[in-house]
């Protein structure tokens, strides 16, 4: 038996849904812990009761420790605090041998079971982001990603698992400082801090926008990638929607990284039609649940001068394929405050503008 948990509140309650479907459709020993973050996604998942899906509420989840810096953090770093936890949580209270935490905007296209078996008898699985040189952000970021990543239960694993939530505990912030930035940079060091950590060698597991733009995808029934550096082929475990945004205007935001056709036809419009199929089943059940917001989105200057730019950048592809040139030396350099300052401007240069407009008269389908 594979055991995975998640976590998330009704705002990603149908991306939650479609990653749960997607594992049921290629994983068929598995079962799924999820963390409901708010009452609404409690309520709709327990009256659902998906025999292979266990709930947990906050109220059996958080203990003193959670609770105690609650109030200092924001939702999304309240989330990012809780991941270690929900794991331990799983581990300790169901006794399990081994748990895989899996983000909710994770979506399958085979059987993750291959990722997991690749660690052999290393008791931590974490997966690095293998970012497009252009889009590298390991200095800021993260090596490595919490997007799936395995604990054993085992003196090693679960050591390795009390410090990550103890450190997280004690500093999770959406901020780059001191070397810390969220529940991820803490991840940086592992391999050489810890024993029994294996790093993710299956480049299928964890392709996501800030790397897509290093594959091809083979345009067949089951979906391969081919890596155009080296032309090694990959079965497609999963995807990552980072950044995808439905907004009030009905219309959706694939996020600003460079994005080619095929993969936004292949890889986004199935998924977009997978959740749009999610929202109204849950309409039809009688669930009030919102996909789009009907509010705008409170954003920073920086972000509202970010999405502006991207409307009037035409040269995006260009700056794009100049820049991914430069040696991966230059994105790879940390360690000079101005390098970062000027990397961020040359990323600004290919920033897309992929924003997915839906037709008027399709609209009131989904509304």
């Amino acid at each position: 038996m594979y055991n995975y948990c998640t976590l998330f509140d009704s705002n990603y309650l149908i991306r939650g849904l479609a990653m749960y479907e997607s594992l049921k459709t290629y994983s068929k020993n598995f079962h799924l812990y999820i963390f409901a973050f708010d009452e609404l996604t409690e309520k709709i998942l327990r009256e659902i009761n998906y025999p292979d899906i266990t709930v947990i509420s906050l109220t059996e989840f958080e203990d003193a420790e959670l609770l105690s810096v609650k109030p200092t953090r924001t939702k999304e770093e309240y989330c990012w605090t809780s991941t270690p936890s929900t794991l331990k949580y799983c581990i300790e209270k169901f006794k399990l041998n081994f748990c895989t935490y899996v983000d909710a905007d994770i979506y399958f296209y085979n059987d993750p079971s291959c990722l997991i078996e690749e660690m052999g008898d290393k008791s931590v699985l974490i997966t690095p982001h293998w970012y497009t040189p252009v889009y590298d952000q390991s200095a800021t970021s993260g090596i490595y990603c919490v997007q799936f990543i395995t604990f054993k239960n085992t003196s090693e694993g679960m050591k390795i698992l009390e410090w990550w939530r103890r450190s997280c505990i004690e500093w999770c912030y959406a901020r780059f400082e001191d070397g810390k930035f969220g529940d991820q940079k803490y991840l940086d060091n592992w391999p050489e801090k810890f024993k029994g950590v294996h790093v993710l060698k299956n480049k299928g597991g964890g392709v996501a926008p800030w790397n897509v733009q290093q594959y091809n995808l083979e345009d067949d029934s089951k979906l391969m990638i081919i890596e155009k550096k080296t032309g090694k082929q990959f079965p497609l475990i999963f995807y990552h929607y980072h950044n995808l945004k439905f907004l009030p205007s009905g219309d959706i935001d694939l996020g600003p990284y460079f994005l080619n056709q095929m993969v936004i036809r292949k890889l986004y419009l199935p998924y977009i039609s997978h959740l749009i199929k999610i929202f109204k089943n849950l309409q039809e059940l009688g669930f009030t649940i919102d996909l789009f917001p009907k509010t705008p989105v409170q954003e920073n200057w920086k972000t509202i001068l970010k999405r502006n730019f991207a409307k009037l950048n035409i040269f995006n592809k260009f700056f794009f394929s100049l820049f991914n040139n430069i040696p991966e030396t230059f994105w790879n350099k940390r360690d000079n405050n101005f390098l970062l300052f000027f990397k961020r401007g040359l990323r600004l240069l290919t920033l897309s503008n992929n924003i997915i407009k839906i037709p008027k008269e399709e609209k009131w389908l989904i509304f």
